[in-house]
């Protein structure tokens, strides 16, 4: 059985009171305790050119995978050029991956991920772990 487990760390000095966080998360099948067993294997993609509205994961190869999760990272160091991550036909935007940015999300497939840039050679890393057919 696969097991992929994910871990996010906070810590903060904002305030009097700092904070640490730390959660992790074991990526399971829909309403089990079997872990997800097939990814697309983490991949790269450079963009020439701004894009507006860019598919970049397709939801028809994730139907049916209610529990699947996606990770995406602008792997460039700008603080001003960024990637929008946008959802479904009308583009509803889910917000902005300046350079180091990283999203890792839960996905149902009902929907396309898109992107826009806001530059030229500008880079992403993505994956997506899923149930598979």
């Amino acid at each position: 059985m696969a097991t992929t487990t994910a871990t996010l760390t906070i810590s903060s000095d904002i305030n009097t009171d700092a904070l640490a966080l730390t959660t992790t998360h074991t990526a399971n099948k829909a309403g089990t305790t079997t872990g997800l067993e097939q990814t697309t294997g983490l991949a790269k993609k450079l963009y020439a050119t701004a894009q507006s509205n860019a598919t970049l994961i397709n939801a028809g190869d994730y139907a049916d995978n209610t529990a699947s999760r996606v990770y995406i990272k602008n792997t460039g160091s700008s603080s001003l050029d960024y990637f929008t991550l946008e959802l479904g036909a009308s583009n509803i935007v889910l917000g902005r991956l300046y350079g180091g940015d990283f999203a890792y999300l839960p996905y149902e497939g009902e929907q396309d991920i898109d992107i826009s840039s806001t530059g030229t050679n500008m880079e992403l890393e993505f994956m997506v772990i899923h149930e598979g057919a």
